[in-house]
């Protein structure tokens, strides 16, 4: 009897530590490395996804800063919401307010009917902004408002329309000096 107690419980521990191998090594299947750096780099990813503090990740084009931000969500408690990619570099000042707060019908030329924008369908998940560093200065006051009151108004609108989004931003450019020369706000830096 104590033999087979003692067999069960060596399962019991040996399959607990393999469910725990599997799903640490499953946390990061888009991303691979065993280097120390990478470890490292895998480490921050654990402790920083279940936090609800906003992420910046930081970078060289092509060093898989989309793919950081990703197993951060996926390891976070908003894994089962959506993951929102905004490119803030590619798009114009008005239609990147446009895709960020939506729109009332009649707000603009051409806005000829109520759209959702990009906060309200991450709501419960995560806003990714791809490239923060090139959000021109008169949205980034606005982002900033989202970011700590989470509320917004859609352009041409009156109504607050109240979320809750983790964001998660990238830049390849130095963000410090960006503040220094004046084309990045310090508040929303920090």
């Amino acid at each position: 009897i104590l033999r087979n107690a003692l067999e069960q419980r060596r399962l019991k521990d040996e399959n607990r530590d393999l469910r725990r191998a599997l799903r640490d090594q499953a946390r990061f299947t888009e991303i691979v490395g065993k280097s120390p750096r990478m470890q490292s780099v895998f480490s921050l990813i654990s402790q920083a996804a279940p936090s609800r503090s906003t992420i910046l990740v930081v970078g060289e084009s092509g060093t898989g800063k989309e793919l950081v931000a990703k197993a951060i969500h996926s390891n976070s408690a908003r894994s089962d919401k959506a993951f929102i990619v905004v490119n803030s570099g590619s798009l114009p000042h008005d239609l990147l307010e446009s895709n960020l707060f939506g729109h009332v019908k009649g707000a603009f030329t051409g806005a000829v009917y109520a759209k959702k924008g990009l906060f309200e369908l991450a709501d419960k998940g995560t806003l990714f902004f791809d490239e923060i560093g090139n959000i021109p200065l008169e949205t980034q006051a606005k982002l900033l408002r989202v970011m700590q009151e989470r509320e917004f108004m859609r352009l041409g609108g009156v109504e607050t329309i109240k979320v809750d989004v983790r964001i998660v931003a990238a830049t390849n450019i130095d963000l410090r000096r960006a503040v220094e020369e004046g084309r990045f706000r310090e508040d929303l830096f920090y």
